[in-house]
C-alpha cells in the first residue's frame, strides 16, 4: 500500500514524524510555503502534482493543506481519490482538529501561531510568489525596496502598500509557539520569544497534536475530520463547519480505506 502526499513545507518535520509510524508507504513532495501568497499559483502548482499521481504506484493522494487562502477552491481529483483534512490552514494540522483550533482561537483571537516550519520557511528563503491581487497577502512587498515599488506600482500605490504592510501585525498581541518533543532541541522557544518582544507581544506555548496529520497517512478517513474527493471531482470551500466540499457529483461520506 502506497499514498502519496503533497504538502506545504511548514509542515514538514511533523509530516516525517507521522510517516515514519504509518502503516503504509508514503511518498511525501513539499511546495514552498511562499506560494501561499498567491492561491491561483499555488492551486496551479498543486493541480500538477495531483494530474501526475497515477494508480500504477499509488492507492491515494493526501493533501498537507487545509483551505489556505482558497488555495484548494477548484482543486480537481485526479486519476486516484483525494484526500484532504477538514481544515482551514496548517495550524488546525499542528493542533490536531478544528475544533481545539475554534476553542483557542476563541479563548484568544489575537494570536499569531509559530512551529518550527513557520521559523524554518519564514528564515530560509523559497519560493515568494507575487500576491494575488486584494489577496491581503504580501510579505513580498515587504522584501521589496521604496523604489523597486515605485517602478511596479506607482509613487502612490507604493505609498499605499508600504503603509500597509507595515500595519498588518497590529491586530495581533500574542504569538504562540506550537511545540512537540521532536523539536525541543532547535531552541525555538528563544527565537519565538526574542520575535515576541520585538513585536509587544504575550509570548506563549502550547502542545502540538498529531492526531490529525497521522490518521491521514494512516486510514480510514472518516467524514467529520477528512473529504474524501473521487477521481474528477472538484474541491469547493463549503462555508459552514465542514470546511470543505466538492462536486460535480456526490462526495464520499463513508469512512474511507487506503
Amino acid at each position: 500500500m502506497r499514498v502519496k502526499v503533497i504538502a506545504c513545507e511548514v509542515v514538514s518535520r511533523e509530516l516525517y514524524e507521522c510517516a515514519a509510524r504509518a502503516r503504509p508507504a508514503v511518498d511525501i513532495t513539499l511546495l514552498d510555503q511562499g506560494l501561499h501568497d498567491n492561491s491561483d499559483l499555488c492551486r496551479h502548482r498543486l493541480q500538477e502534482l495531483i494530474d501526475a499521481a497515477g494508480p500504477e504506484r499509488y492507492d491515494a493522494l493526501v493533501l498537507g493543506y487545509g483551505l489556505c487562502n482558497n488555495s484548494l477552491a477548484g482543486i480537481r481529483a485526479g486519476r486516484i481519490r483525494m484526500v484532504i483534512p477538514r481544515a482551514h490552514d496548517c495550524i488546525t494540522l499542528l493542533l490536531g482538529s478544528k475544533e481545539r483550533y475554534a476553542r483557542l482561537f476563541a479563548e484568544s483571537p489575537g494570536t499569531y501561531w509559530f512551529s518550527s516550519g513557520w521559523m524554518e520557511s519564514w528564515e530560509g528563503g523559497g519560493e515568494r510568489a507575487e500576491p494575488r491581487p486584494n489577496s491581503g497577502l504580501g510579505p513580498t512587498y515587504m522584501a521589496r525596496d521604496h523604489g523597486a515599488l515605485v517602478a511596479k506600482y506607482g509613487e502612490e500605490n507604493a505609498k499605499y502598500l508600504e503603509d500597509f504592510m507595515s500595519h498588518w501585525e497590529d491586530h495581533y498581541t500574542r504569538g504562540v509557539l506550537i511545540r512537540f518533543d521532536f523539536d525541543r532541541h532547535l531552541g525555538l522557544e528563544a527565537r519565538v520569544e526574542e520575535v515576541c518582544r520585538e513585536k509587544g507581544w504575550r509570548f506563549a506555548t502550547v502542545e502540538g497534536d498529531l492526531g490529525l496529520l497521522q490518521a491521514g497517512l494512516d486510514g480510514p478517513w472518516d467524514a467529520d475530520r477528512f473529504l474524501v474527493v473521487e477521481p474528477g471531482q472538484t474541491v469547493r470551500p463549503s462555508y459552514d463547519d465542514g470546511v470543505l466540499a466538492c462536486g460535480p457529483g456526490t462526495c464520499a461520506v463513508q469512512a474511507g480505506r487506503p
